[in-house]
């Protein structure tokens, strides 16, 4: 029977404790939210003021506190714009280089090419209305196989162009 009360005595015991605990932890919770709700009660008047709304209720110095802080803001605003954009002309800069470099690469690839046609005989007076007598084709091909970015541009399902030349273009490129 003595066995029986204690353990009954250590079971009411700690529902006792469980129970204070419980009683404690729910006041500590409604003065948590209490809390919390002031605080977003305060932020969103302070928003509000931001937004240049319910200005009436503040004084001089609260207005001039709040033109203040409107400042600077602004001035980190700008600072981060100002940062992203000089780093939007970099980038661009960096693209503009490339895009001179492969275009010296491709002019240097087209005059090779116009001085290996100058170098070529002369196509007879007699096929002047024959306008596939000379094919420019072998001559551009150079041109196609490397673009200047070291990419081979002759692939399988990119058909190289086929260009005739008429002879009286050729007659004027040689004078």
């Amino acid at each position: 029977m003595e066995r029986i009360l204690e353990r009954y005595e250590r079971c009411s015991y700690s529902e006792s404790q469980l129970t204070a605990t419980d009683h404690e932890s729910h006041g500590s919770w409604t003065l948590e939210h209490a809390k919390l709700k002031s605080r977003l009660e305060v932020l969103q008047a302070a928003q509000r003021h931001i937004m240049g709304e319910d200005l009436d209720s503040l004084s001089l110095k609260d207005l001039q506190n709040l033109e203040q802080q409107l400042d600077t803001g602004l001035k980190h605003i700008r600072l981060r714009r100002n940062q992203l954009m000089l780093e939007s002309i970099y980038v661009l800069q960096k693209k503009d280089k490339a895009l001179k470099n492969e275009n010296n690469v491709l002019s240097k690839k087209i005059k090779e090419v116009e001085k290996e046609i100058a170098q070529q005989p002369p196509v007879e007076q007699h096929d002047c209305h024959n306008m596939s007598s000379f094919r420019f084709d072998t001559y551009i091909s150079a041109a196609y196989q490397t673009r200047g970015d070291g990419f081979v541009g002759d692939s399988p399902r990119q058909a190289q162009p086929s260009i005739v030349l008429p002879p009286w273009m050729l007659h004027h490129m040689n004078h």
